[in-house]
């Protein structure tokens, strides 16, 4: 009888489970589509929750899209004027859903700075936290999450529509239009030369080169809400290629021999 070959088939790496919480007081229907997008990129919306007084009518154009995007709206009246009670009820949940342990990351929707006690307190949990919001969020909530997208570059534009994305008032840096190849995704308003060749410093090896990959998480890891989008362009890579005046680059063969990785270095003067 001839022998049976097994072969082991590996299943792919479950995605990272996330709760989606949003403030709709403190957020905008029209980037919906996009905020889930980009969401899909970091793991699964196990949950989607929307928090607000939906019988407001501020909370109109909610209510077109719930459906749409699979959002359970979360009724929260307001018990008293000038009181946000819409906060209370989206914290109390959030801890709900940390105490099941079911979750790997959340992801809080908001441009209010009353939620950082909670991306700091989820964070001590050892789960990963994404904060979503616009330009006028404040710094201490950004700076709280792992990472802080602008909900400005998620605008999907309308017909003929040029979506403009102002910079981040956390990047305190000389004015410099970028060039290169850039995405239409924004129109980059300066752009944060100082800061990024401070980063580089600190990520080149002995050698005085820093692979992409490495550059990017301490961007990360010191500005949250760093996104090379606000700049113009689509990814790190192309915002790297696009500076030849700034960087070197070099593709070098990957480990392993299949593919190639990126490296950088200051531009030698």
């Amino acid at each position: 009888m001839q022998a049976r070959t097994l072969v082991k088939v590996e299943a792919d790496e479950p995605a990272k489970r996330l709760a989606v919480l949003i403030d709709a007081d403190n957020a905008q229907a029209a980037v919906i589509a996009g905020l889930l997008e980009e969401v899909a990129r970091f793991g699964e919306a196990t949950v989607r929750r929307i928090y607000g007084d939906f019988t407001s009518p501020g909370s109109a154009s909610w209510k077109k899209v719930l459906n749409t995007f699979s959002i359970k709206p979360v009724q929260q009246f307001a018990y008293t004027s000038g009181k946000n009670a819409t906060d209370s009820t989206m914290i109390i949940d959030a801890m709900d859903l940390l105490y099941t342990r079911r979750f790997e990351g959340f992801c809080l929707v908001t441009s209010d700075s009353d939620f950082t006690g909670l991306a700091v307190r989820l964070r001590e949990e050892g789960l990963v936290v994404y904060g979503f919001g616009e330009q006028k969020t404040p710094e201490a909530f950004r700076n709280a999450c792992h990472k802080f997208i602008f909900t400005e570059v998620l605008r999907k534009p309308v017909s003929g529509e040029q979506t403009e994305v102002k910079p981040s008032p956390a990047a305190r840096m000389p004015i410099e239009k970028p060039s290169g190849a850039q995405s239409s995704i924004a129109s980059p308003a300066e752009f944060p030369t100082a800061f990024l060749m401070a980063a580089l410093e600190q990520s080149v090896d002995d050698s005085g080169w820093a692979h992409l990959g490495t550059f990017g998480s301490y961007l990360q890891k010191i500005q949250p809400s760093f996104d090379s989008r606000l700049y113009g362009f689509k990814k790190l890579s192309d915002l790297i290629k696009g500076k030849p005046e700034l960087f070197d680059v070099e593709e070098r063969p990957a480990p392993g021999g299949t593919g190639k990785s990126l490296y950088l270095t200051a531009k030698r003067r």
